[in-house]
């Protein structure tokens, strides 16, 4: 059976990602250990799937939630054979939080570990001073799950060795500035061009002219209009909105949630000192000229604001799923709200 040799592999530096990266360092055994390491949960679970392909077709798979796993549930699937004898992968998700309760159990099981199940830890962080870090990397991999910061070249290798689509380098860089770097939005994406552009190849006319694209760039442009200040226009965006697509009403929120996520992260670099630039390139502000009007809508709202958005977020969805008002006038309700905050803080 394959085992993974003791290298700490980048997933995202080679976008083609696939069993041939890992089969090419492959010897006899089942390693202890596997750490898949970082936030993008597209590369996370690639390289999992991968992992997958290496074993027998008849491996066993147990899955453990880490927030509410127990130390010897999971210890009791590693340390038992599969049922019918053959390769078995004990898997704990959302690791992080198991590792903090366990980490020294886990260090002294693995570090004596001579057979049984591989585990495999899906980690957010993983701290490489940490003994069991080392530990892992001896006896198993340890695998970088972290999109790169400049997406464009991922998406024209993702979309000529997956989707057999060669995608125009502006067409790329559209897509970078629409989506940013969720790898698995990306992905998604890519697909659905390769599917509707013909002859395998995609400009930006095809991403500019996709159906999902014209929505989310007008509810980009709605919050573009709040984040300068400018009520009427987003009101009037967000009506023509939900006349050209009714299921706009019941992404709202969810926009809007992103939306008010980033100026959360904009008034924290804001307290650092940082530029409105350098917001507008870490939080892939579009277009850039609006970079400044949103870091200024962000000093404006000031946390009280922004804490009284996120509550009146929160009322208007739990409205509008238990069929109290309008789902459409209930986003109208927010926006008027937000502006009334927005300009309560600016007069404070």
């Amino acid at each position: 059976m394959p085992r993974f040799l003791t290298a700490c592999v980048d997933c995202a530096a080679a976008p083609a990602y696939n069993a041939r990266v890992m089969s090419k360092q492959a010897s006899t055994t089942i390693p202890a250990a596997i750490a898949l390491v970082g936030s993008d949960l597209f590369l996370q679970l690639a390289a999992l799937a991968d992992l997958l392909k290496l074993l027998p077709k008849d491996a066993q798979t147990i899955q453990f939630e880490g927030e509410t796993a127990e130390l010897r549930d999971v210890l009791d699937e590693a340390r038992c054979f599969a049922l019918f004898g053959g390769a078995k992968v004990v898997v704990v998700r959302n690791a992080d939080a198991f590792l903090t309760r366990y980490r020294e159990q886990m260090e002294e099981y693995l570090s004596e570990s001579s057979g049984g199940a591989m585990i495999v830890l899906r980690l957010n962080s993983f701290p490489s001073n940490q003994r069991i870090y080392k530990v892992i990397d001896k006896i198993g991999r340890i695998v970088r799950c972290e999109a790169p910061k400049d997406v464009v070249p991922w998406i024209v290798e993702r979309g000529r060795t997956a989707h057999k689509l060669e995608v125009a380098s502006d067409a790329a860089r559209m897509l970078a500035e629409l989506i940013g770097n969720d790898l698995g939005r990306l992905d998604n994406e890519l697909a659905k061009l390769a599917l509707v552009c013909g002859g395998g190849k995609a400009g930006a006319a095809d991403v500019s002219g996709a159906v999902a694209f014209q929505r989310e760039r007008e509810m980009w442009d709605m919050t573009n209009s709040l984040a300068s200040g400018e009520t009427g226009a987003a009101l009037r965006r967000w009506r023509q909105l939900v006349q050209l697509d009714n299921s706009a009403e019941y992404r709202a929120v969810t926009w809007l949630g992103m939306w008010l996520e980033n100026v959360r992260k904009a008034q924290v670099m804001l307290a650092r000192g940082e530029s409105a630039f350098a917001i507008g390139q870490a939080l892939k502000i579009w277009p850039r000229e609006n970079a400044e009007k949103f870091a200024r809508t962000a000093k404006a709202l000031g946390r009280e604001g922004l804490e009284s958005a996120l509550n009146l977020l929160a009322e208007i969805d739990f409205q509008t799923k238990t069929g109290v008002g309008d789902a459409g006038g209930n986003v109208e309700r927010f926006i008027l709200a937000l502006a009334a905050d927005k300009q309560a803080a600016g007069a404070a």
